[in-house]
């Protein structure tokens, strides 16, 4: 048999060469023991959570900090009484306890899965994990031993899974399913081990035993490797290993130009558990955080819940800026009970800014929570989607608002600074018309805005160039307005984190980026010139 070769989604780079071990499926749910009472059944699975979170808690003993805190989390979920409350609630009108917390959880597993933003997506791998442990608990069944060194395959893979799993030289990880976003992808980039997700549901037919080539940061999986594709992973693993070196090298020294001109590198982030696996060393602070991983779920986050994310996000960053978008939620990121169902093009319909003037009493919730967050750190605001000087200005009115309201109530705080997202073009155009205290242009939207061409259109993928001239001559101008009027200007879309993009973006004129946690030793590369020899 020929070499196979699947594409799938790079998550963790890296080539390794071994042999498959694909992680064997339930062809359905075990057969249900008889079921008791309620009583014992409620007992039963009280006990099979407890034994779940003990589980837990042994391995978290035997990690490190960054993979603890995901466990932790996990501990959490399972400790909230809501979590189980459905079904002890089942257990009660005569369920087995199997049967009701399959139910229960299969439901929250499906909400989080369906979601339009993979940031909440992938989360839906630690409800199915905890999903798993507790039936297999209460079936009494032992879990598969992974061989170390393997080539994993596996519909998803939770995180406590893989850190019960020794991962030696020439292991990686190929899913049918999973996210670049999730919990193991984090854990797989911070330990070095290729990881590609997203293979599609064939993978699980392939038996195990076979040899298979991993690359992790092209995406693919090739099975019964020939000796060209071996010759090429070789040579593909010897450039990778040469480019980690290099951002290794790079990633916690100042990012300075070859004129020694500094420019400050800045990370995006989604929420705190992402940051639980960083070393805020290697950055100068968050230039962008993506405050809709509070959005999600039947209920929106009130003041309270929103100030202590804030504040868990500000007590990492350590003093350094921290710069989060209010709710960026429309377009591809709905909220249930919020954004607008059946808009003719949601892109271009009531996202952003738009949405929070238009749901005051939400917006002003979030404000809230900013300004007294803002009193742990260096904390900046910045507002989405802004196309007019009114958006600014009614967002301004809000925050000061807000802030009267705390003084009044003797509440601590701080008035943060208010900044915009250059990614309309009628903003980036007529900049000079936007008294914001900062700008951050958001490249992603701005190019398809400016190219008229969606970024999630593959076929349209040559259209979201960075460097047309149109773009750069936006760049350009957001740039040379902040420098006349002594005003910080970043990008803190995709493009800052291409390598290959940077001396285009340096030449317009930026000093500050900010950029995905795993590019930022390249890019400071970048900025040095390294990459260029």
């Amino acid at each position: 048999m020929g070499e196979l070769r699947l594409i799938g989604r790079p998550a963790s780079p890296g080539v390794a060469l071994s042999r498959l071990f694909v992680l064997a499926e339930k062809d359905g749910p075990a057969a249900a023991p008889p079921v008791g009472d309620p009583t014992s059944e409620a007992l039963r699975l009280s006990a099979a959570i407890a034994r779940a979170i003990g589980e837990l808690e042994a391995v978290s003993q035997s990690v490190g900090e960054d993979a603890r805190e995901i466990l932790e989390f996990q501990i959490a979920l399972l400790g909230d009484d809501a979590l189980a409350e459905p079904a002890f609630a089942s257990i009660a009108v005569g369920d087995s306890a199997d049967l009701a917390w399959r139910a229960a959880l299969e439901a929250q597993v499906a909400d989080y899965a369906s979601a339009e933003d993979e940031y909440f997506r992938a989360r839906s791998a630690d409800l199915a994990d905890l999903r798993d442990r507790v039936l297999r608990i209460l079936s009494g069944e032992v879990q598969q031993t992974v061989p170390a060194g393997a080539v994993l395959v596996a519909r998803d893979l939770p995180p406590s899974q893989f850190l019960g799993i020794e991962w030696r030289s020439g292991a990686a990880i190929a899913l049918a399913g999973g996210s670049p976003t999730s919990h193991v992808a984090l854990l797989a980039r911070a330990r070095g081990v290729p990881m590609v997700v997203g293979l599609g549901a064939d993978v699980m037919s392939i038996a195990s035993g076979q040899e298979a080539m991993v690359d992790g940061e092209l995406g693919t999986l090739v099975i019964a490797p020939d000796d060209v594709t071996r010759a090429a992973a070789r040579s593909r693993e010897t450039e990778i290993k040469q480019r980690q070196a290099i951002a290794e090298r790079y990633e916690r020294a100042p990012a300075r130009m070859p004129s020694g001109e500094a420019v400050a590198v800045m990370i995006n982030t989604a929420g705190p558990d992402e940051l639980s696996l960083l070393d805020p060393a290697i950055c100068d602070g968050i230039g962008l955080v993506r405050s809709e991983f509070l959005f999600h779920g039947p209920v929106l986050p009130d003041e309270e819940t929103q100030y202590r994310a804030y504040h868990r996000i500000l007590e990492w960053a350590g003093g350094r800026p921290v710069t989060i978008r209010t709710l960026d939620a429309g377009g591809d990121k709905p909220v249930q009970g919020l954004t607008i169902d059946d808009e003719g093009n949601p892109f271009l319909g009531t996202r952003g800014i738009r949405l929070s003037l238009l749901k005051p009493d939400v917006f002003r919730v979030q404000l809230r929570a900013l300004c007294r967050a803002a009193t742990h750190g260096t904390l900046k605001v910045m507002l989405p989607m802004v196309a007019t000087p009114r958006d600014l200005t009614q967002g301004r009115q809000h925050l000061e608002a807000v802030a009267s309201d705390l003084a009044a109530r003797k509440v601590p705080h701080a008035v943060p600074p208010l900044g915009v997202m250059v990614e309309v073009p009628a903003a980036a155009i007529a900049i000079d018309r936007f008294d914001a205290d900062f700008y951050s242009i958001g490249s992603n939207d701005l190019i398809q805005y400016v190219m008229a061409a969606a970024r999630d259109i593959a076929s349209l993928a040559d259209y979201a160039d960075a460097t047309d001239p149109a773009v750069l001559s936006l760049i350009v101008q957001t740039v040379g307005h902040g420098k006349r009027t002594g005003r910080e200007v970043s990008l803190c879309g995709d493009a800052a984190s291409d390598p290959a993009i940077v001396p285009h973006l340096l030449r317009a004129g930026l000093r500050s980026l900010s950029v995905s946690a795993s590019s930022v030793g390249l890019v400071k590369a970048a900025i040095a010139g390294a990459l260029e020899r």
